[in-house]
């Protein structure tokens, strides 16, 4: 054999024209795993691993008359080959050339651009489902609007969207669309007979549930996987709709593709189910806010687990919630210690898991800033739909009222409470809501403000002193006044303190709302 043959850094075999194989170099020997000496005299057929299209064996079945090239894909290795066939008088020479990186990396380059094409469709989508989310204003619209965005793409065969029922926790259908076929019908079977379905796991416990393909899991019922498999669906993702530590609902993504769900897709659609949480509870609390007649609960909680109660425990102190700010991130609430040092009050609230943060306002008046924790007895009533009207807590425990729209769940509201502290419910009433017409608002406000006040306010409001950029100065304001700018500041803080006391509904004595 030649040694320019044996040695080439291509495979060779020389194959005479009827298809018999007269010699195979080292590298084809390595490229085919063929044996060299074995194959001598055997047939290009039996030697040449099998392709799906099998084009080296077809080229002998006539004796090759033209050069052919060819890049195919040979299954028993696992291998993309290029295979050129050369005839040369009474011989054919076949080449070889493993190819196999070079097509993994273009496969590589179009999975990602796929995964890319795909990922921007979905945000688009995503986006366009908190838009809508933010227009809805009822239950019933935000169920609807996350059902008919996700459920009628291209891209998923069905959603639903299913809440707890009424005093109970079994989950109820409130939305759905889409092909849901017949695993709709069964998921709806599967909740009335309480079974274990992915969606009802997701809202037990807060977080996604995924499983794919639905047709061959074993967390899925019989009755749903024999209908996914009957209606083609693949892969099933459950988006639990979440506010704070509060689960309100969930949502059930279904569609005929393998593999569906990425890890980016989970996380995009996790922040759909914060997001549609979100917009569940500002519809309850706008249920409160609307509602002329609320309902109010007074509870009585003993148990120190809870930091408020711990903290006035150790100290011997009055803790007294001024106000609180639930639309935050982290809700904040505004207390005023009394009996106590604030600084040591808020080096005993610091050191709980259940305070996000802790700062001292003013250690003289002894007002303290509370950044609240989920789990917390407060964080708790605000995420389930609660609105704190007062709260109180000293050596003996807490005392708080809270009010919530006729409509809701009581009995949950209570649970979520009494299922993590000792507490217990120590009244209930239901009562009519005042209604202040703008006129009585500014009456009852313009008998607080002195003379002096109103003036300076009016003065500086209608003088855009309080327009951005300024078109006024204080300097300017007072002198229209003819008293000094120091004068005119004193006025106006007393002023806008009395004002936003009014406005978030500070009683009179309170001390946010004096001014002099």
């Amino acid at each position: 054999m030649d040694e320019q043959f044996e040695r080439a850094p291509v495979g060779i075999l020389e194959v005479d024209p009827t298809g018999t194989v007269r010699a195979v170099n080292e590298s084809a020997d390595t490229l085919l795993e063929v044996g060299s000496a074995a194959v001598v005299d055997e047939p290009i057929g039996s030697v040449f691993p099998m392709s799906v299209e099998a084009s080296v064996s077809q080229a002998f079945e006539t004796p090759p008359e033209e050069r052919l090239s060819v890049e195919e894909f040979y299954p028993d290795l696992d291998r993309w080959f290029e295979v050129t066939v050369v005839p040369a008088d009474d011989t054919v020479f076949v080449y070889v050339r493993d190819v196999t990186d070079r097509h993994r990396l273009e496969q590589t380059l179009t999975q990602r651009e796929a995964d890319i094409t795909r990922l921007t469709v979905i945000n688009e989508l995503i986006s366009d489902v908190l838009a809508a989310l933010v227009e809805a204003s009822t239950r019933e619209e935000i169920a609807e609007t996350i059902c008919t965005r996700l459920g009628e793409t291209e891209l998923y065969d069905f959603a639903w969207l299913g809440e707890r029922e009424l005093g109970t926790d079994d989950i109820a259908v409130r939305a759905a669309s889409g092909a849901t076929g017949r695993t709709l019908d069964n998921i709806e079977s599967a909740l009335g007979t309480g079974e274990d379905i992915p969606e009802a796991r997701a809202v037990n416990t807060g977080q996604p549930e995924i499983v794919q393909p639905v047709g061959a899991n074993d967390s899925v019922p019989t009755s749903i996987r024999r209908a996914a498999f009957a209606d083609g669906l693949q892969s099933m993702l459950a988006i639990p709709l979440t506010y704070g530590s509060t689960v309100y609902g969930v949502v059930g993504l279904y569609t005929s593709e393998q593999d569906a769900f990425s890890s980016r897709e989970r996380a995009s659609f996790g922040t759909v189910g914060e997001m549609a949480g979100f917009a569940v509870n500002a519809t309850r609390h706008q249920s409160v806010l609307l509602s002329d007649r609320v309902v109010e609960l007074r509870l009585r909680i003993t148990d120190r687990a809870d930091p408020l109660v711990a903290a006035a425990a150790e100290h011997e102190a009055s803790l007294s919630v001024d106000g609180l700010v639930p639309e935050t991130e982290t809700p904040l609430c505004y207390l005023t210690v009394d009996g106590a040092e604030p600084a040591d009050v808020v080096e005993s609230l610091a050191a709980t898991e259940m305070i996000e943060s802790i700062r001292v306002v003013d250690g003289t008046g002894g007002s303290v800033e509370v950044g609240l924790g989920g789990d917390s007895l407060l964080g708790r009533l605000l995420s389930r739909g609660g609105t704190v009207t007062s709260a109180t807590f000293d050596s003996s425990g807490g005392t708080v009222t809270v009010d919530i729209s006729p409509e809701e769940d009581l009995r949950r509201l209570a649970d979520g409470v009494t299922r993590g502290f000792d507490a217990e419910v120590a009244a209930k009433r239901e009562r009519d809501e005042e209604i202040v017409t703008p006129q009585a608002f500014r009456d009852r406000l313009s008998n607080r403000l002195t003379e002096r006040q109103e003036s300076a306010l009016r003065t500086a409001y209608l003088a855009d002193y309080f327009e951005s950029p300024r078109e006024s100065t204080a300097e300017e304001v007072a002198g229209a006044l003819d008293i000094t700018g120091p004068t005119l500041l004193h006025h106006l803080r007393a002023g806008q303190r009395k004002l936003l006391a009014e406005f978030f509904d500070l009683h009179e004595d309170h001390p946010r709302s004096q001014g002099q």
